[in-house]
């Protein structure tokens, strides 16, 4: 380690150091170091709460269909073993479900409601974690050997149902004549979940695909779509190419089938992390300005160390380590700070919402405070943070190198 290097490491804490005379500036200096913490930490805790709003609604959003849906290109979707296994081989896919979905009604207690009829294989209900992971009540196991349903816990409490109890299904048939008459079928209720989005606990009844099928008079291999799941969601469009192009059906990536919603999603994105970058942007200014007037104060001492042979660069590194040493430690700060608040924020959700009743699922989905922390978002964040600090430390040091010893001393 050079004695240069040395020297301008303590001439920078020595321009630091609280003196008297310029202790109003330095008082400045430090609350910069606070204001560009407080920017990044702000930055880390909104950026990671709408990463974690984003994530449950994507979640949501995804729901009950798939990363990628294929149907047919016209009429019914005929699916295969062979086209199953395919898929299935895949090493991209993670899951492949059939789903036969019609428009129906149903019918309990002197009660009717519109829904949207479902018939799902055994498994695949067993692995569709929006389903699985939130039965709330009932049991789903039986629910390929009894021939039963799993509803939304909304529409089975609409519908003043108990399990073990009968639902009518209400469907269509076409006669030989070409006339339209209802078609009555019963399922035992045997479960209900309770997914927190309301279209899909109030109006979503499950049944199992063998069933549904013999019920419509279709043909074993029917069905109105296949949802698959990936590994990677990111990559659900490029993957729904390949995968139209390899089956010859139309495939529907994630993103596509709710485009105006995801890209609302990427423009607040970018505009909340521009808006909140101003935060860091002005804690860099109040550096510009506290390190400008130490320039200013420390002329004097500037001039003495230019007679005594300090080279102007020594001087230049000096007031540059002093400005950049505030933003850096302010970045470090502020991402520690940010990420310890990310940490407490699920518990402090948990303790602000104990005493409500949180009866709609909006209010429990705020309520939990979810969070998801990107470390490409918090490095982003730091590179900004410091881009920003350096970039305000080099107008003070460039003040300084401007400093005549004549003229400095001269002025006193």
């Amino acid at each position: 380690m050079s004695s240069a290097a040395t020297v301008e490491r303590w001439l920078a804490w020595r321009y630091l150091a609280t003196r008297q005379r310029e202790g109003f500036i330095s008082f400045i200096a430090v609350f910069s170091l606070f204001g560009v913490a407080l920017g990044v930490a702000t930055l880390i805790v909104v950026l990671s709460v709408m990463g974690g709003f984003r994530e449950q609604l994507v979640g949501r959003l995804v729901g009950m269909n798939g990363h990628i849906v294929l149907t047919a290109q016209e009429g019914t979707l005929r699916v295969t073993p062979e086209l199953l296994a395919g898929l299935a081989a895949r090493p991209e896919i993670r899951a492949v479900r059939v789903t036969l979905e019609r428009q129906a009604l149903v019918q309990a207690g002197g009660q009717t409601r519109a829904v949207s009829l479902r018939g799902v294989r055994n498994e695949d209900i067993a692995s569709r974690g929006i389903v699985a992971t939130n039965i709330v009540a009932g049991d789903a196991a039986p629910f390929a050997t009894r021939g039963g349903a799993v509803i939304g816990d909304r529409l089975r409490m609409s519908l003043g149902l108990r399990f073990g109890r009968p639902l009518t299904v209400v469907t269509h048939r076409v006669n030989p004549s070409g006339s339209v008459a209802p078609r009555y079928v019963d399922y035992e209720v045997l479960a209900s979940f309770h997914t927190r989005r309301w279209e899909f606990d109030s109006a979503v009844v499950f049944v199992p695909l063998d069933l549904l099928q013999e019920d419509l008079d279709l043909p074993a291999d029917a069905a109105s779509s296949i949802d698959i799941d990936v590994l990677d969601p990111s990559r659900a469009p490029e993957l729904a190419g390949l995968l139209r192009d390899a089956t010859g059906l139309r495939a529907a990536s994630w993103q596509a089938l709710n485009a105006r919603f995801v890209w609302a999603l990427k423009v607040e994105r970018a505009m909340m992390f521009i808006i909140l970058s101003l935060i860091v942007l002005v804690a860099a200014l109040n550096v510009v300005a506290s390190f400008t007037m130490l320039v200013r104060v420390k002329r004097g001492s500037v001039a003495i160390l230019r007679t005594m042979g300090a080279a102007r660069a020594t001087v230049v590194r000096a007031f540059f380590l002093a400005a950049a040493g505030i933003g850096t430690l302010g970045t470090i700060a502020g991402a520690a700070l940010g990420l310890s608040i990310c940490a407490a924020l699920p518990a402090l959700g948990r303790w602000l919402s104990s005493g409500a009743v949180r009866s709609s699922p909006e209010l429990d989905f705020v309520a939990t405070l979810p969070t998801r922390v990107s470390a490409t978002e918090v490095g982003l964040v730091l590179g900004v943070s410091l881009l920003l600090s350096l970039a305000a430390a080099a107008y003070p040091a460039w003040r300084a190198a401007g400093i005549a010893p004549a003229e400095a001393l001269r002025d006193g």
